[in-house]
């Protein structure tokens, strides 16, 4: 199993969850996160007063998947998320040594 995070822009996540949800994903997690990547925040007006805004808002998504499906995530979240403008996000993919399901303590691929 593989644990596949994504930062998003949180105006995509319709889109994206949508996507994933036509590729057979059933589940998923999503939190509200700030930070900044190599833009290190931008500068802003506001009634003729300048400030800096150095976290950004996004979204970051957490799917866990079998290893047949990460290529198949992978190619769904960047076309989904994707605008093309700095700020698009980031996608890290991890090894997923053991899931256990709490109710019944099933561990392995039947936890999953």
């Amino acid at each position: 199993m593989k644990k596949i995070e994504a930062m998003i822009r949180p105006e995509r996540l319709n889109v994206v969850k949508a996507d994933l949800v036509k590729a057979g994903i059933v589940g998923m997690t999503v939190s509200d996160v700030r930070g900044y990547g190599r833009q290190r925040g931008q500068a802003a007006n506001y009634r003729g007063a300048s400030y800096a805004i150095e976290f950004r808002g996004k979204l970051r998504l957490e799917v866990f998947v079998r290893e047949e499906q990460v290529e198949e995530v992978k190619r769904v979240i960047v076309q989904a998320a994707q605008t093309g403008n700095i700020g698009d996000g980031k996608m890290f993919i991890s090894p997923v040594n053991q899931v256990i399901r709490v109710r019944t303590g099933e561990t392995g691929p039947e936890a999953f």
